[in-house]
């Protein structure tokens, strides 16, 4: 592909040579030869293009580039949106045979799509049904009454429980489980949770869980369309509705989703985030790395949350929340700089106790 094509593709502007043929991408210091396209769309970068193999780069508009350094090269505004169009050019699709495999275990009365492909190991249970064009790859689980979109992409060891419902175009990566039964349980008479949790400034329980009985799960999991699924990530089944998960929301690797939550479209669950049950999630939520969520916690549209907080409370429409328990950042940041004055406190003090008695001692001698 030449490099003006490229261009024109990812909506970038070629400045130099654009008849450059391009084979692949890599950063300036992998660059290999002259077919190379080096991706250098940072400060730094750019810079290291005077020693690189490349002779063709894609960086940020206005970049300072080195005299002579390669013979043509494309600006783009934004780089990672740049970067997603180039994957999508340069893209190495997994490999899958077009057809079903002989060692599928495939229900009589299962539904399969035009041009399904069912790789080895494969179980597809009663009355589901596989939409066309979608790839399940080997050794997967399908339930009985699930139902997979059209052209889905499933990845070898992905496990549906039944009655699940997965939208159009959704990609769902190794060893994920959707539709397992909640975690829900109940003690015959009032239990140490119940107790701990109405405690006000007591910090012992004196209930005892003799008996736990299991509440069966007997909703499933409803995704929407384009929603992708990271590696050994797991989604509940509701207790009696759907878990839900909207359209064109994306999760990260070793997510947990509890039974009963929902979550709105186009939001962004990055890895080992922690979703406990009854949760509500908004539209176009970014959950960062290892958050943590309370049971029945409603999170508004637009909301952004650091790493490694904890929703212990309702948090409103288009806020920025960090800490644990989660506070609004500005609120989170005033509390973290008053925790580190209080050492420059603690040390005044003293100061403080000898001035105060050197004034009492000298009141009373009058």
């Amino acid at each position: 592909m030449k490099l003006s094509e490229i261009a024109d593709a990812i909506g970038g502007k070629l400045i130099g040579n654009g008849e450059i043929e391009i084979e692949t991408l890599a950063h300036p210091a992998d660059a290999e030869g002259i077919d190379t396209l080096a991706l250098a769309m940072e400060e730094e970068l750019v810079e290291s293009l005077a020693s690189s193999k490349a002779i063709a780069a894609v960086v940020l508009t206005n970049s300072k580039m080195p005299a002579d350094a390669v013979e043509g090269y494309v600006e783009v505004g934004r780089a990672r949106v740049a970067l997603a169009q180039l994957m999508k050019i340069y893209e190495k699709p997994v490999y899958y045979e077009n057809t079903i495999h002989s060692t599928a275990v495939i229900d009589p009365s299962a539904s399969i799509g035009k041009e399904v492909s069912i790789g080895p190991f494969v179980y597809v249970g009663p009355h589901a049904a596989i939409g066309d064009g979608t790839i399940l790859m080997a050794q997967i689980t399908i339930g009985a009454e699930a139902i997979i979109g059209e052209a889905s992409l499933i990845h070898p060891g992905v496990r549906i429980g039944e009655r699940v419902r997965i939208g159009e175009k959704c990609i769902i990566h190794h060893n994920a489980s959707i539709g397992s039964d909640g975690f829900s349980f109940v003690t015959p008479e009032p239990g140490s949770v119940e107790e701990a949790k109405g405690l006000s400034s007591q910090g012992q329980v004196h209930a005892q869980n003799l008996e736990i009985t299991r509440i069966n799960s007997v909703g499933s999991v409803s995704i929407g369309g384009h929603v992708e699924i990271g590696a050994s990530t797991t989604i509940d089944r509701g207790t009696f509705s759907d878990t839900r998960i909207g359209r064109h929301t994306k999760i990260d690797n070793l997510v947990q989703v509890g039974h009963n939550v929902v979550i709105g479209e186009n939001c962004m669950i990055c890895g080992q985030v922690g979703v406990a049950g009854s949760v509500t999630v908004g539209d176009r939520v970014v959950l960062a790395g290892q958050v943590g969520v309370a049971d029945h916690i409603n999170i508004g549209n637009d909301v952004v949350v650091g790493g490694g907080s904890g929703i212990a409370f309702d948090i409103p429409d288009k806020t920025v929340a960090i800490g644990y328990p989660a506070l609004p950042k500005n609120e989170a940041t005033e509390q973290y700089m008053q925790i580190r004055r209080l050492g420059s406190i603690y040390r005044d003090i003293p100061k403080l106790k000898s001035r105060l008695k050197a004034l009492e001692t000298a009141s009373e001698k009058g």
